[in-house]
């Protein structure tokens, strides 16, 4: 872990973002519900945005080592505003869409069982709350790690 931080301690950080953020959805997963899925670990969607806290970490982490007025920064902010309202809008709505049609194939008797198969996955995307938090975390990783590398 130590020579990726060294080679690319702003790939590195936001690496670590996304780790945090995906060990919180297990850990708040143990709270809600009682039990124990690391599946969680790698799967999207869920409090907070493992998504968000990956891009902000590395567009926090650049403001921190080359500052706001960078072209650099620049382009990590913008990427970053992207992936989070892709993660609120466009993944979410996917979310919602696979949620309506798990119901239809659940109620209808006469579909052919090769429609019917498996359940689209349905947490896809994010609330504008585990967006923001999941952003919140990212830029204090990234500013917090970036302040230490320097």
């Amino acid at each position: 872990m130590r020579s990726l931080f060294l080679a690319n301690p702003v790939l590195a950080l936001g690496v670590l973002a996304w780790l945090i953020a995906q060990v919180i959805k297990v850990l708040l997963n143990v709270v809600q519900r009682n039990t124990w899925d690391l599946k969680i670990l790698l799967s999207s969607g869920g409090m907070p945005s493992s998504h968000s806290a990956f891009v902000c970490a590395i567009a926090g982490s650049i403001a921190q080592m080359h500052g706001l007025n960078s072209t650099l920064f620049a382009l990590a902010a913008a990427l970053a505003l992207v992936v989070m309202y892709d993660a609120c809008n466009v993944r979410r709505a996917a979310g919602e869409q696979a949620k309506i049609l798990n119901y239809l194939l659940g109620h209808l008797d006469q579909i052919s069982p090769e429609l019917a198969g498996k359940a689209l996955q349905e947490l896809l995307g994010h609330t504008p709350l585990q967006v923001f938090m999941g952003a919140l975390l990212g830029i204090a990783v990234g500013t917090g790690g970036g302040f230490w590398l320097q």
